[in-house]
């Protein structure tokens, strides 16, 4: 049995390989070795991971999969991630990672082993490294042999072939990260002692929640990288006004520093002009600039170590706020502020996300636009402020921009903070174009202002705090990157 992919390229546009070629091409090639000094970054926080995973499972087989390729069309794969449980326990972040698979091997009643089953890099006395399109090194380029990963990790390695092997015959109580490759699901439900479905992926989150001095470091520069594609897109904003689709011309000019200093974009950057900033997760940014509109940016860098910011700016397009926007701004930052002042350690998570509510609702009744007091439209059973607000008000942040979201409600959403957690705070106010209950003044704006923060001894620190927030600052900031 094995659970391997092949990728050999069989299309009708490929040229045949005669035996001659096949010949010349497996001779005469050097050694290409890594340095023998490289490790993963963070090298030596992962044993200390892996074995807090270890303590919460004793005796049982922990499978952990970095996950498959998809198909994006034809013979193309998307770039390939690796599952954020992969690479906290690993430091292994990069494309060659696909099927890759970790192990956590009981030793005993207590204690594991942690074994990586990888593909190793193509031999050049076969054709996969020239033939192979989905993992030869001509193609996708090289991986390090499993000697190599093993000193990059310090973790035992075996080829993936012999995984199938693992799988086969009498097994102790195992637990696979379900959801994450289908073809180790398949192999392990059918054959393993399995137990309680869930419990592994949600303890893998919830030992995430606390980020440690590195990852505080990482999650730092994701944010500064962030802050400088935002001075980036100001600066681009008079050549975006003219483009009839500006919206996507915001989108490349902050995808490019992303892929510039990082992996990329932590997720699909928002760019959303005037009413297009009432669509909660606007991703088409097909749209124009109105240079008398707002521009909600929504938009993260994700560091190499896969490490995500996650930052909301809505800015005038024009430069300034007119007094409409100015006032709704108003309202929005209010409401975040109290939700910051909120955030400390001992505080219910869902604390923060209340104080933001309570601005909202008591300044939509006084706008007039909720007719009932805000009192009555915050209680349990009543809700009305949430036509025009909708969702939650912050999240976890960390390996994924919606971190550990498979913790348990009494971890995470009824949990309390703690020292080390870094979150979002991000209130805001969707005023539909079409919403009748609304002045008309009011009716296509959407404003949404998201900062990233790490809880702190005796409150929070914000990460984010080189971004402008205040009218003024924004006003100021804006008209000194584009004198």
């Amino acid at each position: 049995m094995t659970l391997r992919q092949t990728g050999l390229s069989t299309g009708s546009h490929d040229l045949p390989v005669t035996p001659a070629l096949a010949a010349f091409m497996g001779t005469r090639w050097a050694a290409t070795p890594l340095p023998a000094d490289q490790r993963v970054p963070g090298y030596d926080r992962f044993p200390g991971r892996r074995a807090r995973l270890s303590a919460a499972f004793p005796g049982e087989r922990l499978i952990v999969p970095a996950g498959r390729l998809k198909v994006r069309c034809n013979d193309l794969d998307h770039r390939f991630r690796p599952h954020s449980a992969y690479v906290w326990l690993t430091g292994l972040t990069g494309e060659d990672q696909a099927d890759h698979v970790l192990v956590l091997e009981p030793t005993g009643p207590e204690g594991h082993e942690p074994v990586l089953y990888l593909r190793p890099r193509s031999p050049r006395d076969g054709g996969e490294f020239y033939r192979d399109r989905r993992y030869g090194e001509f193609w996708v380029g090289p991986r390090p042999d499993l000697a190599e990963a093993a000193r990059l990790t310090g973790v035992r390695t075996a080829h993936l072939d012999d995984l199938g092997g693992l799988l086969s015959g009498p097994q102790p109580p195992t637990r696979v990260l379900a959801g994450t490759d289908a073809a180790v699901d398949q192999a392990a439900g059918r054959r393993a002692a399995t137990v309680e479905d869930g419990e592994l992926a949600a303890v893998l989150s919830e030992l995430r929640l606390v980020k440690d001095d590195w990852e505080i470091g990482q999650l730092q520069l994701a944010v500064d990288h962030t802050t400088t594609g935002f001075e980036d897109v100001v600066r681009a904003l008079p050549t975006a006004l003219r483009h009839h689709r500006g919206e996507r011309w915001i989108e490349g000019v902050f995808d490019l520093r992303a892929r510039a200093e990082g992996n990329g974009t932590a997720y699909t950057t928002i760019a959303a002009s005037g009413a297009h900033a009432c669509v909660l997760h606007w991703i088409r940014n097909d749209g124009a600039l109105d240079p008398d509109a707002l521009l909600l940016l929504d938009a993260g860098v994700e560091t190499d170590t896969l490490y995500a910011a996650d930052i909301t700016r809505t800015l005038p397009l024009s430069g300034t706020f007119s007094p409409v926007q100015r006032e709704a701004y108003q309202l929005v930052l209010a409401a975040q502020s109290a939700g910051i002042a909120a955030l400390r350690p001992g505080a219910r998570f869902r604390d923060f996300h209340r104080a933001a509510m309570a601005v909202i609702a008591e300044g939509l009744a006084d706008w007039g636009v909720l007719r009932i007091p805000a009192e009555q439209a915050l209680a349990e059973d009543n809700g009305l402020y949430r036509r025009y607000t909708l969702c939650g008000s912050g999240h976890m942040l960390g390996l994924d921009y919606h971190d550990c979201a498979t913790s348990r409600a009494d971890r995470y959403l009824d949990g309390v903070l703690e020292e080390g957690m870094v979150l979002t705070v991000e209130p805001g106010l969707y005023l539909q174009p079409d919403d009748e209950t609304l002045p008309v003044e009011l009716r296509g704006l959407g404003i949404r202002i998201e900062d990233d923060l790490v809880i702190t001894a005796d409150g929070a620190h914000l990460m984010s705090g080189a971004l402008p927030r205040t009218v003024e600052g924004i006003e100021s900031w804006m008209a000194s990157l584009l004198s």
